[in-house]
């Protein structure tokens, strides 16, 4: 038996939409770059780009847990400027309240996919906006269910939602 590998001719692209509002960033992150990649397809090919084109909306309300969200003491992102002692240094709760919010998720998606052309090219179909509205509409986007796949994937808001 021969290992199936697919042609670009039969790759077909779907688009998807995720709502982030109140999802946990780690779980959203590694289920979009999964979807990215193409390993939820059956035609899954290494040495393509098989994956879908995934628009993610409400970055802003994205959940961190444990102490991430902390503005001081929270997971921190590192960026260098190319001068000597250009090092800069900013918190991921100051990103999610900052300026561009969305930042946090392609950030978290972009460091699970591999990275060469291919998984450039793969974080390149990846759309983030920081509100519920996006500029996709004519490509006719199904709607994923993210939040509602799994108990875990969302944040619970008070101790009786847990018991």
């Amino acid at each position: 038996m021969k290992t199936y590998s697919a042609k670009p001719s039969e790759i077909n692209k779907k688009w998807w939409v995720i709502d982030a509002k109140d999802v946990v960033l780690g779980r959203l992150a590694a289920e979009v770059s999964k979807m990215l990649r193409g390993k939820h397809k059956a035609s899954f090919t290494p040495h393509m780009d098989c994956g879908d084109y995934i628009i993610i909306v409400n970055a802003a309300q994205v959940h961190l847990t444990g102490k991430k969200s902390d503005l001081k003491d929270g997971k921190f992102y590192h960026r260098h400027t190319g001068f000597p002692g250009g090092i800069k240094t900013t918190t991921a709760g100051k990103m999610l309240v900052g300026k561009h919010p969305e930042r946090v998720i392609k950030l978290a998606v972009k460091r699970m996919i591999t990275r060469n052309v291919l998984g450039s090219k793969q974080v390149s179909n990846l759309y983030v906006y920081p509100d519920d509205s996006h500029p996709h509409q004519a490509q006719q986007p199904e709607i994923y269910d993210f939040g509602n796949k799994n108990n875990k994937n969302k944040k619970l808001n008070s101790y009786d939602d847990k018991h």
